[in-house]
């Protein structure tokens, strides 16, 4: 019994931290993110790149190329770039009546990592910034006015605020609000502290000259956005965060699609931890916080899991007369849901009904499920399909 309740102790333990970092990132986020200092070139008008890999996307492609062209900002001053890897011949010739700039790729075995390089070592050096975006995504007008700005206030690397382009299924939902209090906690909440904001894999911008510099070097085959932050971090580059550069990004609309997603995360995360671990303990005792912290982030379980894990604590405490697991799990099981409170927008929460309700313990099945999956997501790209079912905008 001991023993057991020793255990009890060091996993509540582990629970409790890391529910209390993320309630102190959420309460920082409802601050203002610290400005940055203008630079002499502030006004000056960027040459930018927006790089939009697309492996097998033709059903969203056309219309995410479309949708670029038509933002607000001077249209000699930017370039789509679609980066087309394994598409239809008719899709390709499509995007060319536009127009739009295509790079045709191909592959043994295709990563946005290997599409991206392929393209910067094709491409003139005449741009100051690289944008990435995801075949699926949409961006609000004036997105590349913002990031302009930002560049201008002295950043070389801002991610923009990617929120859901639909919400027309119950997972669908339960995504978008996930992906908000991502949002929320691990970039408006960490650049009102000073830290960076977190990159998540497309909506983000970089100088020109370090995305070619940096390239190169990445060579994932999931997470690539994990290992550009580390690369970066343990540099000493600090990432911006733009909220109102709106980016709108399909959410998974089934629970198969959900798991074949979350188990390349998952074992990103972990590939990351592993390589990263040692360096950064050093460098939380050189100085080097906002690297540290990323490592940090790599022992964070998803919040799903740990909404789960809470949850069934709590209940196994209270049927067993367990006062540590009751205690200990209840009290960390309302700390959270007060974290996702304050995180959460309240038009998307208003969308939670008794099916968003009923789906979340099967999607934390399909979690444990994807744990078991890791090996597969190893040294193979799980590509997240896009467009299967009509979506709608919020």
């Amino acid at each position: 019994m001991f023993i057991l309740n020793l255990l009890l102790v060091v996993l509540l333990g582990y629970t409790g931290f890391v529910t209390v970092y993320l309630f102190i990132f959420a309460a920082a986020g409802r601050l203002r993110s610290r400005p940055a200092p203008l630079s002499p070139d502030a006004t000056r008008i960027r040459r930018m790149a927006v790089l939009i890999p697309a492996y097998r996307e033709d059903g969203v492609i056309l219309e995410s190329a479309r949708q670029g062209l038509a933002q607000t900002y001077p249209t000699d001053a930017f370039d789509i770039i679609v980066i087309a890897d394994s598409l239809q011949r008719s899709t390709v010739d499509a995007l060319r009546q536009i127009p739009v700039q295509v790079v045709e790729v191909s592959f043994d075995q295709s990563t946005k990592a290997k599409a991206l390089n392929a393209a910067l070592q094709q491409l003139p050096d005449r741009y100051d910034v690289g944008v990435v975006l995801d075949a699926d995504n949409l961006m609000a007008p004036d997105v590349l006015h913002q990031i302009n700005a930002a560049f201008g206030q002295g950043w070389s690397v801002v991610q923009g605020h990617r929120v859901a382009k639909n919400t027309n299924t119950s997972v669908a939902v339960l995504d978008a609000i996930s992906e908000e209090i991502n949002n929320h906690i691990f970039r408006q909440g960490h650049r009102a502290l000073g830290l960076s904001a977190a990159l998540i894999g497309s909506g983000m911008a970089f100088d020109y000259s370090l995305l070619k510099d940096l390239m190169p070097s990445v060579q994932a085959v999931g997470g690539f956005d994990k290992e550009i932050e580390m690369r970066l971090l343990s540099r000493g580059v600090q990432f911006g965060y733009l909220p109102d550069a709106l980016v709108y990004d399909e959410k998974v609309q089934s629970e198969a699609v959900f798991e074949r997603q979350r188990t390349r995360w998952i074992a990103a995360q972990i590939k990351y931890l592993k390589l990263n671990a040692g360096p950064g303990i050093k460098a939380l005792f050189t100085g080097n916080i906002d690297y540290a912290d990323k490592v940090f982030q790599t022992v964070l379980p998803p919040r799903i899991l740990l909404l789960g894990t809470l949850a069934m604590g709590a209940l196994v405490g209270a049927l067993f007369g367990s006062p540590i697991l009751l205690v200990g799990a209840g009290g960390q099981l309302l700390l959270l849901l007060l974290t996702f409170y304050l995180s959460a927008p309240r038009e998307l929460a208003r969308k939670i009904g008794p099916a968003e309700l009923l789906k979340l313990p099967l999607l934390f099945g399909r979690f444990i499920k994807s744990i078991y999956r890791m090996k597969t997501a190893r040294n193979q790209f799980l590509h997240t399909p896009h467009g299967a079912e009509p979506v709608s905008k919020l």
